[in-house]
């Protein structure tokens, strides 16, 4: 819930002990993020809460995503993560407890910048006073330590035994074509769930609504520390679903909703519509729309840049406006072609002097994103960059930039590579360190 959000950026995981071990925990996180693309969004591990792993069937057994090559061995260390993570990021961040409160203890004793940039913690418990629930019992130590702090500390509550994923809100959800919604649809689908009543309970998934919508809940006081309570159930499962369809913020700034009906584009342009949207995304579709109208014909290349600029985007698990790009596509179409499609999926302008072009003399279909202090390269396969220019230098030899038909089958190319090209498989991606 809180990856599907565009009003939340999660910088970095830990795991621990709890449910699972601190290992098996990873292994799960990882493999998760992975399914969504999210590789860049790094995780740690700490290892050294003392609290013996239950290492539960029903989480042990659940499926996330492919856990092959996972190595827990090679995960960050999370103290070094956490000190960087607080360190890079330029505004206040909330520390999110889903378990015990180890972890958080250990950066707050140790870590000089924590108090200063770490403005709260929210945790998901039984209360404010209650030292009987699973997540206090994990760490009793550590959570009455920072109980006892002078940092803000909110307390979200579930709904205890009660069901709260009921057939309704698991209907909404199926209905929901984003990645996040279908990988819950899923999860209850596989019948993994039936195995423990916990699943359909609503406990941590609370966090995410208290963060969106406070006034979901009722809201206990004492000093600095905080007791939320929700409220109603049919309001939190309909917020539970414009969380998951991504409607937390308005996407636009002109028009309130982008068309997706078919009927609205050109006849040519309209039997892909349906198709592109369902495969790729409406995120893609709108910047496709945009970049194209920006460019003012359409682009096999300033297609390109759309994709690599939302994979880019995906592999960090960030939203617009928020990391620095340096194109290496030139200033000479049509490989130039590519710069604005990637303004456009990235909102890395130079208006907002977030886009550079490398002045190499040597051009190429090549990117390079840098966000917080985490780089990586994104290069178009050799062979689709070789084909589709291979096909755009046949067509000028034929036709000329002046012909008609020129342009045409320019055209007819880039709704042909729209449609076709996945992004998560048409590029090399390499960590820059």
């Amino acid at each position: 819930m809180m990856l599907s959000s565009p009003d939340i950026r999660v910088l970095a995981i830990t795991t621990s002990s709890g449910v699972l071990s601190a290992e098996n925990a990873y292994i799960k996180v990882k493999s998760l993020l992975n399914s969504f693309y999210h590789e860049g969004l790094p995780v740690g591990i700490n290892r050294k809460t003392g609290y013996p792993s239950q290492n539960f069937a029903t989480a042990l057994q659940t499926n996330w995503g492919d856990e092959g090559g996972i190595d827990p061995a090679q995960a960050n260390d999370f103290m070094r993560l956490i000190s960087k993570t607080i360190s890079a990021e330029r505004t206040k961040i909330s520390f999110i407890c889903l378990g015990g409160m180890t972890t958080v203890n250990m950066a707050f004793k140790e870590l000089p910048d924590f108090k200063l940039q770490v403005k709260e913690i929210i945790w998901s418990a039984d209360g404010v006073k209650d030292t009987k629930g699973f997540n206090y019992s994990i760490d009793r130590k550590a959570a009455s330590d920072i109980l006892m702090e002078d940092i803000p500390v909110r307390i979200v509550k579930g709904f205890g035994e009660e069901i709260f994923f009921d057939k309704g809100l698991l209907k909404s959800i199926s209905e929901i074509n984003t990645i996040y919604a279908q990988k819950i649809s899923g999860f209850f689908r596989s019948g993994t769930a039936a195995e423990h009543s916990y699943s359909f309970s609503g406990h941590d998934e609370m966090v995410a609504l208290y963060i969106h919508y406070p006034q979901l809940f009722k809201a206990d006081s004492v000093d600095n520390k905080s007791e939320n309570t929700p409220f109603e159930k049919s309001d939190i499962r309909e917020f539970t679903v414009k969380i998951l369809k991504g409607e937390t913020v308005a996407k636009n700034q002109v028009i309130k909703v982008f068309p997706v009906d078919p009927s609205f584009y050109f006849a040519d342009v309209e039997p892909g519509v349906t198709e592109i949207i369902s495969k790729y995304g409406l995120d893609e579709w709108t910047s496709g729309v945009l970049a194209n109208e920006l460019h003012r014909h359409l682009g096999v290349f300033a297609i390109v840049g759309v994709k690599m600029g939302i994979r880019a985007r995906e592999y960090f698990c960030t939203g617009v406006d928020e990391f620095r790009v340096t194109t290496f596509a030139g200033a000479t179409p049509p490989l130039s072609c590519m710069n604005d499609g990637l303004q456009v999926s990235t909102g890395a302008t130079p208006g907002h002097g977030l886009l550079t072009v490398s002045s190499d003399t040597i051009t190429r279909p090549v990117a390079e994103f840098t966000y917080l202090d985490h780089k990586i390269r994104l290069t178009l396969k050799p062979d689709i960059a070789e084909k589709i220019s291979s096909e755009l230098k046949e067509i000028n030899f034929v036709y000329g930039l002046d012909s008609n038909i020129y342009w045409e089958l320019v055209r007819k190319n880039s709704i042909k590579y729209w449609r076709d090209l996945d992004r998560n498989n048409i590029f090399l991606i390499e960590e820059i360190y």
